[in-house]
């Protein structure tokens, strides 16, 4: 029979027959007996055809079952479009390999040999019915359409050890996972092999949970721990970018506008397309790791469900060697083997939100202190009038660059350098130590710190603060009615409204200084150029009013590659004479393959904004003029080389000794380095002692 060959019709049921719902059993065919069904029709159930068509009785005498099977795949006229119908529905979707099954099956009933009818079966052979009973030999007839049905894995069915090996390496990746995101550390300088060879007490505690739960609950347990474990683990991640930069852990209440930031500063880099292949490609890695670290903790709770006793005494004896070697402090290569470092990473965290939620409350409180907000303002400042005041902020000018080995000898001489101009010229300096709020970044949390009297030390705080009217250091200059007050700010591209909370008539940033040269880096103006358009555009003004200015030197900022240095003043013009300076620095990307290399630019970008600073100086100083300078934090940990100190150096210069001793009660040092042990204030400390200072005299 051609498998094209239409089906046949089977006749109406006789009314009399007995009714299978009924409950009556098929009457089984005796052997060699004849079919009692009408002529032409099979004594099978239609659910059965399609196996019976392909196969011969397993029981026939002197034939092998598997023999049989083969031989069957062989000859039978519908195999190889059966096989070729199997290849095809591996490959599609279930719903679709269902339907099409269904019409595979059709076909190969069509496909019957004749052999398998009643009357042409072989002497002393039951004619296959598709029924199961109590006494038959015969494989059932769901059974049998079972074994037919092609299914989505069945290479793998057919290949057991390949079954084995991918179902035992995924498990063992599963594990992998769990343990390397509990142990893994935040911080990269703690990276080291022992880390990993580690047992977490946390480990232990999953195993007890999942064994103690239910089916369902179990698996609703291990995806919601796995996704805290991934959450978990995605912290880590950027507490290692904020290490590495802030030297602090990520702040989960007040950072994430850092983030805003950090998508500005890939905008600028790359551009906008760069900016938005960037954010996604973080969406997608950070749902990855969700949904990895849930199918992980799934995975492994369904293994421990799988090998419950020998999961329940493995857990026992884990938990006994922790106990053990924690109670005995067993470490090795000075790392404690027995661990519970994951929970009290939880546990920190929770209490920074903590403290961060509750911070604002406090803050607040903060700001309605100020002990010169009711000082009337003909006795604000009263020894500085007629000066010219400015406040110039070096950035990251850290304490490392004074008392690093690696540094020091250059620094000095630089220091010592401007120390002998700037006595040539007739002024004179003190130093001293100011311990900044943050480390690493956050220029603008420092100079509002210095500026504002109050500890600020979160994004949180700095917009509570620009948004009030707590007076600040500037804006009391404001105030008195005797200063005009600007702002040289090179480093702002764009709008920023906080300067009129600082109390800023004028503000110049990067587009208003005439400056028509290259970017270097992060820095669009170089420094040189910053302080001569300052004294184009306010300072060297006749017949003006006394200027109290904020500047803000912007060469010192990470990357420190590739820097300007110093030029002839008269050279400077538009800045396109940087062009050349430029070409001629070295590439950021080659200079931060080395720590070494990091450190030698760090130290250069100092060396040229102190140069620049300490010429301006002698070069348009006069009688009238006092320079305040200091560091706003110190640089990266790349370069502090694991110190914890947040110390900046500060910096008072005058012409006028009157001035100088104002402040001689402080106890600070005289030139431009201060000693080691000269005082250390907080910065948030300075404004009221300035204030103090140069205020009414008893």
């Amino acid at each position: 029979m051609s498998h094209l060959t239409p089906p046949r019709q089977l006749p109406d049921a006789d009314a009399s027959a007995p009714d299978p719902a009924a409950g009556t059993p098929a009457a089984p065919a005796e052997t060699g007996a004849e079919s009692d069904a009408p002529s032409g029709v099979h004594p099978t159930d239609d659910g059965a055809e399609a196996e019976a068509g392909t196969r011969v009785e397993a029981s026939e005498p002197g034939r092998d079952p598997e023999a049989v099977e083969e031989a069957d795949a062989d000859t039978s006229p519908g195999a190889e479009e059966h096989e070729e119908q199997e290849e095809l529905e591996e490959q599609e979707d279930k719903a679709t390999g269902d339907e099409e099954r269904g019409e595979a099956a059709e076909k190969t009933t069509d496909s019957l040999p004749a052999a398998v009818d009643g009357e042409h079966a072989p002497e002393g052979a039951e004619p296959h019915t598709g029924l199961a009973t109590a006494g038959d030999e015969t494989e059932p007839a769901s059974q049998a359409a079972d074994s037919a049905r092609p299914r989505r894995f069945g290479r793998f069915r057919r290949h057991p050890r390949i079954a084995t090996g991918v179902r035992v390496g995924t498990s063992v990746m599963a594990g992998a996972f769990v343990l390397g995101a509990i142990l893994v550390p935040d911080r990269l300088d703690r990276f080291s092999f022992q880390t990993f060879l580690r047992l977490p007490v946390e480990a232990v505690y999953l195993a007890v949970i999942l064994l103690a739960l239910p089916s369902k609950a179990r698996r609703i347990a291990a995806v919601a721990t796995g996704t805290l474990l991934g959450l978990s683990t995605v912290l880590k991640c950027l507490d290692m970018g904020f290490y590495q930069t802030l030297a602090r852990p990520f702040d989960l209440v007040f950072d994430w506008v850092l983030l805003t930031d950090a998508a500005d500063w890939v905008k600028d880099s790359f551009g906008h397309t760069g900016e938005v292949l960037a954010v996604i490609g973080v969406i997608v890695l950070l749902v990855a790791v969700l949904v990895l670290s849930a199918l992980a903790m799934v995975r492994l709770a369904n293994v421990l469900d799988r090998y419950r006793p020998a999961a329940v005494s493995t857990t026992l004896v884990l938990g006994t060697v922790w106990i053990t070697c924690f109670s005995l402090g067993v470490q090795f290569a000075g790392i404690p083997f027995a661990t519970k470092g994951y929970s009290q990473f939880l546990a920190n965290r929770v209490q920074y939100v903590r403290d961060g939620l509750g911070d604002a409350d406090v803050f607040k409180k903060q700001l309605a202190v100020d002990a010169y907000a009711n000082t009337p303002s003909d006795q604000l400042l009263t020894g500085l009038r007629g000066k010219d005041v400015l406040f110039t902020f070096i950035e990251s000018y850290g304490r490392v660059a004074i008392d690093d080995p690696a540094m020091a000898p250059e620094i000095d001489a630089t220091l010592n350098e401007g120390n002998a101009r700037l006595k040539a010229a007739g002024f004179a300096a003190q130093s001293g130590w100011l311990r900044s709020p943050v480390t690493g970044a956050g220029s603008w949390l420092a100079h509002s710190t210095f500026l504002s009297g109050l500890w600020i030390n979160n994004q949180q705080r700095y917009r509570t603060l620009t948004t009030g009217d707590h007076a600040t250091l500037t804006s009391y200059f404001q105030k008195t009615g005797a200063w005009r007050t600007v702002g040289i700010v090179p480093g702002v591209r764009k709008a920023w409204p906080e300067g009129k909370y600082f109390g800023l008539d004028h503000i110049y940033d990067s587009t208003h200084l005439g400056y028509y040269g290259p970017y270097f880096s992060w820095t669009p103006v170089p420094d040189q150029f910053s302080l001569e358009a300052f004294q184009k555009l306010e300072h060297g003004k006749k017949n003006r009013d006394p200027i109290m200015a904020e500047i803000i030197l912007a060469s010192s900022h990470n990357p420190w590659s590739p820097i300007a240095h110093i030029i002839d003043w008269k050279d400077l013009g538009d800045g396109k004479i940087f062009y050349k300076i430029k070409k001629e620095g070295t590439n950021p990307t080659e200079v931060w393959k080395s720590a070494k290399s990091v450190r030698t630019e760090y130290r250069k970008a100092i060396q040229y904004s102190l140069d620049s600073l300490t010429q301006w100086m002698q070069r348009y100083g006069d009688d009238n003029t006092v320079l305040v300078f200091l560091g706003d934090h110190q640089p990266v940990p790349t370069v502090t080389a694991g110190s914890t100190s947040r110390d900046v150096p500060i910096t008072i210069v005058a012409r006028d000794p009157k001035v100088l001793d104002r402040v001689s009660g402080w106890g600070w040092t005289d030139g431009l380095k201060p000693a080691d042990n000269a005082p250390e204030w907080a910065m948030n400390q300075f404004r009221n002692r300035f204030l103090k200072a140069f205020g009414p005299q008893s």
